[in-house]
């Protein structure tokens, strides 16, 4: 098996670019990497074949956000607050008084909200286990819980355990179960954190209080009231001291020795890595680690939020999740109801209907030995077969595969009615795929290509004859100016991350290197941000310059350069450089080379 942990990114880059996503809540964590992550390459040493099992293999799971806000949804006092709808009562936002929201309670009753129906909407979509929030930032618990009244069972007119009913339905249907636990955040709960400060006697709250009359209790029970559960999600650490956490975490380690722990539990005492939110690396992290994403924009439901993501997208950033050797948790957000919305419910079936399809790709698959998505979609393992996932099919009948480096033994399109197999040649260093015209499959075809040996492939990225190639600045190599990773809300809460390169000195320079199959004429296209014009310069190794001025925006924007030559085959190196402008605030991107057709 070619597994994940075999294609090495080494955890010091994996560290650097996950602090800035590390934590749900918009405000930046002061918290340094060391204490919140600790070795991260120990953190799977023991778990993988043992408690970490269910993780590793499954590769895709439900995540589900789901308390008072999903019935506000996204509006208050008539007013509607775009974002992130969970955090509607946050000051940042709606800022509601928590007298004022936990009033909320007394009208909510989720009456349609069916258990069994919500589990088999996560198998029937291939998902291998549910985590549900069990409480979130807000204070309310959706379970019944002896140490606070603000609870679902106590204070709602619905009077009923979901979280009881979700948990039996999961495991009849053969489905792991796991809590999200808001631990060091509550908003409604004296001394928890960004919550009230004085008691309801006027006294002043402690985090101390909070945490033992509170939090522990309540982390207690969903540890010991749902018999044996898979993971436990706790969120946003923020400043909690550590005694703290460790507290927490021995004690579920205690009382679940086989739940996972998320890295969100802090100080590095978590059982696996979770990436930032709504975030799919660029490159193969050689560690346990996760994607959380959601199917629209806000993780709770919200009335104006219908920009679902199509099943092509949803199998698009799973495979890349799984193909950068990670594992995928989508979330979904029923409404006050109860009810997961219909549009993301059909989307997921039919996600999941590809997924029964193509197992393989997907279920204890091995990550891409490019290390990298390519052009037209994503390579996932399994032993000596890689799967290919082609999302852009090719018009040619052609489809390049550049730097494979273990020999074929057969190479054929999966999922019709009989094996088609493909013929191939190879020229320098890539094959080439002999494929239909009509593209085999939709939204997503695959062609399983079976090597004689272990997979093996050169990391540089191709210059393709029939389709454009992006590449990132992730994978450059830069000199006289700054490579970092930003992140940035679109709307309140909605995260969007990519590594630019800014802060240009006088010969500052951006070098990818390229592999080229057809020499010729390619057009060149500069993704950057900036003010006002830009002049840029990109040079290769073979002495050609292209050079030209355009404009530039606060927003990335794929801007026309002109055309570059490749005069030769093989690899080349490619640099950019800043010719005009402000160095500071201009930052490129990636660079995007498309053939002239």
């Amino acid at each position: 098996m070619y597994k994940k942990r075999n294609h090495i990114l080494p955890v010091v880059a994996f560290l650097l670019c996950t602090f800035w996503g590390f934590a749900q809540a918009p405000e930046k964590n002061q918290e340094s990497m060391e204490d919140m992550w600790g070795d991260a390459e120990t953190l799977d040493a023991n778990i993988r074949e043992g408690k970490g099992k269910l993780f590793d293999e499954s590769n895709f799971g439900m995540f589900i956000h789901w308390g008072l806000y999903s019935d506000l949804a996204g509006k208050w006092d008539g007013k509607t607050y775009y974002g992130i709808g969970e955090w509607l009562m946050n000051p940042k936002v709606a800022n509601v008084p928590p007298e004022d929201y936990m009033k909320v309670a007394k009208e909510f009753n989720p009456a349609q909200f069916d258990a069994k129906a919500i589990a088999q909407l996560a198998k029937d979509a291939g998902m291998k286990y549910i985590v549900i929030t069990s409480k979130h930032h807000e204070g309310f618990a959706m379970f019944d819980t002896k140490a606070s009244d603000f609870d679902i069972v106590d204070a709602t007119p619905f009077g009923r355990d979901p979280m009881k009913e979700l948990s039996a339905a999961c495991k009849e249907l053969g489905l792991g179960f796991g809590f999200y636990y808001s631990h060091y955040q509550d908003w409604t709960a004296p001394g928890g954190a960004n919550g009230p400060t004085t008691n309801a006697d006027g006294t002043e709250a402690s985090f101390t209080d909070y945490f033992y009359n509170k939090c522990k209790p309540q982390v207690r029970e969903i540890c010991t009231n749902y018999g044996d559960i898979d993971f436990v999600w706790f969120d946003t650490p923020g400043g909690m001291p550590k005694e703290y956490v460790l507290e927490l975490a021995n004690m579920v380690r205690e009382l679940q020795p086989n739940a996972m722990m998320s890295s969100r539990v802090g100080h590095g005492l978590g059982d696996y890595v979770t990436h930032g939110d709504m975030e799919v690396p660029p490159e193969n992290l050689d560690i346990l680690w996760e994607s959380v994403d959601t199917n629209n924009d806000s993780w709770s439901f919200a009335w104006y939020d219908n920009n679902f993501k199509s099943p092509k997208e949803i199998l698009h950033r799973l495979i890349s999740t799984v193909g950068r050797g990670g594992t995928y948790m989508f979330n979904v957000g029923p409404n006050g109801d109860g009810v997961v919305p219909e549009i993301g419910a059909k989307f997921l079936e039919e996600a999941g209907k590809w997924i029964k399809k193509y197992p393989q790709v997907v279920y204890d698959a091995g990550s891409s030995p490019w290390g990298h998505a390519l052009p037209w979609g994503d390579v996932t393992t399994q032993g000596n077969s890689l799967f290919l996932s082609v999302f852009d099919w090719p018009q040619d009948g052609k489809l390049y595969l550049p730097g494979l480096q273990s020999d074929i033994a057969s190479a054929h399109i999966l999922g019709g009615k009989k094996t088609v197999n493909l013929k191939y040649t190879t020229k320098n260093d890539w094959t080439i795929f002999e494929v239909p015209y009509k593209k085999p499959d939709a939204p997503v075809a695959v062609i399983e290509v079976k090597l004689k040996s272990a997979p093996k492939a050169n990391h540089t990225h191709g210059v393709y004859p029939n389709i454009k190639a992006t590449i990132l600045t992730d994978f450059a190599k830069v000199s006289d100016a700054e490579k970092k990773s930003i992140r940035w809300m679109e709307k309140f809460g909605e995260w969007v991350k990519t590594t630019q390169v800014s802060n240009w000195k006088k010969n500052g320079t951006v070098e990818l290197e390229v592999n080229v199959l057809e020499p010729g004429y390619y057009y060149l296209d500069l993704n950057y941000k900036g003010e006002g014009r830009l002049v840029w310069k990109t040079t290769t190794d073979e002495g050609i310059v292209v050079q030209n001025e355009q404009a530039a925006t606060e927003k990335y924007v794929a801007y026309p350069m002109g055309i570059i030559e490749f005069k030769t085959t093989g690899k080349h190196k490619v640099t950019v450089s800043l010719v005009r402008g402000d160095a500071e605030t201009s930052s490129l991107k990636s660079i995007i080379i498309k053939p002239i057709q």
